[in-house]
């Protein structure tokens, strides 16, 4: 059995230090190559000596220039190695970072840069637009204005822009916040998950001792196509490869023609997946690389159960079911026969991580009933291992703690042998091709075009992203409905929010079910269980990463 890296205790400072020691020559990251990527086209790997030499430079300009604890750094760098570097390199200051979808439309970016208050933001050249779109409010208040510089124009021989306040005091510690993670609020907007620099390399840690079928070893090379503003990628898988001398391989983002190639070319030995990707590479003509890797086995979450089999044996290599979250990514893995692949089994919890299934008053069901998964450490320390709390949302953060136990949101079933099975989602999110979308969010934004008057964000099955985003909406008097009507609506959502979130499905709807105190429901919508999208305005195709708004 590989012992991993003992990082308890340390700093991220530290922890690399260690890591690079024991391990300095062999590979930490690599950017597979990709014709046309205005980045490292021909693809790029560091060292852990690399990374520590780069971070180390970074963080004494930091630290020059008065950053330190307490302060934050946004970060919106795609998946470059920058990201890595400059996250390593804001840990060892004291700072924390705050890892920035690059889909973000600026007034979403201008929403997450007033709630964390970064001092400083490090953003790729064609983000640059939508920083000082999000700034532009805010440049007469010297204190909200966050200085943005340029990662392709950044003179490594000059000092960045000093902080507005001064670091807090004292020594950096492993209870000090290494990274500031915004998920989707079920209430409207996201929240950011707090997490420790000794949070994210006890996850890593918990990952590199796993055993079982997915059982980690010394020198893997681990393929993730899932972005570093995720804690999948950032934090789990990363820091996992980290205290094993490991690497992770990150590519731009997930595609078809790129899969095999990179897992061959960059001797990946694990891959991570997100349940959109199976479908698609089964929906491509089988070839000789689906063969040609050295794969041991696939790690991810969300596949359909009716092609977990059929992918294992078309691939040759074992799909490992698993399931975690930003506020606790200590993964439950189904990677210990018997495994249930015909079901949505997730796995069982190991020492140091207990569940439970309870019911709306938080009573625990009998074995096999549905209801919600609630986490803890154990009884004495039942938040050891978990997040630090969402930011400025205490209220939110004991709610979630209500009992002594994590409320997760998830519906799940577990059985006599402790096997959870998923069965859905308990908050009111929609989770299209990986990405978790507030229903609310994207209500307030439709509600905010002047032709709605009422709206009802929902979750429709898609054979390819899992589901779709789906809004029902009631126009005020004297609007007509139209086709041109639903494509002003889609036009308004896209515009403000990210790609992903807009409606793919628009309804018109003459009213929409409610209650006593005027609260939708969304459950009586299609009372009759029949197609939602029946005589609905599809505009899936219009929802492309790049397309112009």
């Amino acid at each position: 059995m590989t012992t991993p890296l003992d990082s308890r205790g340390m700093t991220m400072r530290d922890a690399l230090g260690a890591a690079a020691d024991r391990w300095p020559d062999a590979g930490l990251f690599c950017a597979p190559p990709e014709a046309g990527r205005d980045w490292d086209p021909e693809g790029r790997e560091l060292s852990y000596a690399d990374i520590r030499a780069e971070a180390d430079r970074i963080a004494a300009t930091l630290i020059r220039a008065g950053y330190g604890r307490g302060h934050r750094i946004a970060l919106d760098l795609e998946n470059r190695p920058e990201h890595i570097i400059w996250k390593f390199a804001a840990n060892a200051a004291g700072a924390s970072i705050v890892p920035m979808n690059p889909d973000l439309r600026p007034a979403e970016v201008a929403y997450i840069l007033t709630d964390s208050a970064p001092q400083l933001a490090i953003v790729a050249r064609g983000r640059a637009r939508a920083f000082a779109e999000a700034n532009a409010g805010q440049r007469q208040d010297t204190r909200r204005h966050i200085p943005t510089l340029v990662l392709e124009d950044i003179d490594p021989d000059a000092l960045v822009p000093a902080p507005n306040l001064p670091a807090a005091r004292g020594a950096v510690t492993p209870q000090d916040e290494g990274s500031l993670i915004y998920t989707s609020g079920t209430t409207g907007k996201p929240k950011g998950c707090m997490l420790s620099q000794g949070y994210e390399l006890h996850v890593g840690r918990w990952y590199a001792q796993t055993q079982g079928m997915l059982g980690l070893t010394e020198g893997d090379r681990l393929y993730n196509p899932l972005p570093l503003f995720h804690v999948n990628a950032l934090v789990m898988s990363f820091f996992g490869m980290f205290h094993l001398g490991g690497c992770q391989i990150q590519p731009r983002r997930f595609t078809r023609a790129g899969w095999w190639a990179d897992i061959a070319g960059c001797r990946a030995t694990i891959a991570h997946y997100l349940g959109v990707v199976i479908p698609v590479l089964l929906a491509t003509d089988a070839s000789a690389a689906e063969r040609a890797h050295g794969l041991r086995v696939v790690m991810g979450a969300g596949i359909e159960p009716s092609l977990h089999a059929l992918a294992q044996d078309r691939f040759g290599v074992p799909l490992i079911e698993g399931w975690g979250m930003t506020e606790m990514c200590r993964a439950i893995v189904a990677d210990a026969e018997p495994r249930m692949i015909d079901t949505r089994a997730i796995g069982r919890p190991r020492a140091g991580l207990e569940a439970k299934v309870v019911d709306a008053e938080d009573r625990e069901v009998a074995h096999g009933a549905p209801g919600e998964m609630v986490l803890r450490h154990s009884a004495a320390t039942p938040r050891e291992g978990f997040f630090s709390g969402y930011l400025n949302k205490p209220e939110a953060t004991e709610e979630a703690w209500r009992g002594g136990w994590f409320h997760t949101g998830d519906t799940v079933t577990m059985d006599d042998s402790g096997m959870i099975c998923f069965v859905d989602r308990k908050k009111n999110i929609i989770r299209r091709s990986g990405e978790n979308i507030a229903a609310a969010e994207v209500e307030a934004c439709l509600m905010g075009h002047p032709a709605v008057a009422q709206v009802a964000v929902i979750a429709a099955a898609d054979p390819i992203r899992e589901e779709e985003v789906m809004a029902c909406v009631v126009l005020k008097n004297g609007v007509p409905a139209s086709e041109a009507q639903a494509r002003a609506l889609f036009d308004h959502a896209f515009a403000r929010m990210a790609y992903y979130k807009a409606p793919g499905w628009l309804l018109f709807r003459d009213d929409l079910p409610v209650t006593g105190t005027q609260k939708v429901q969304k459950h009586a919508l299609f009372p009759d269980g029949g197609d939602p999208t029946e005589g609905a305005y599809d505009f899936r195709t219009l929802k492309k990463r790049d397309a112009a708004i």
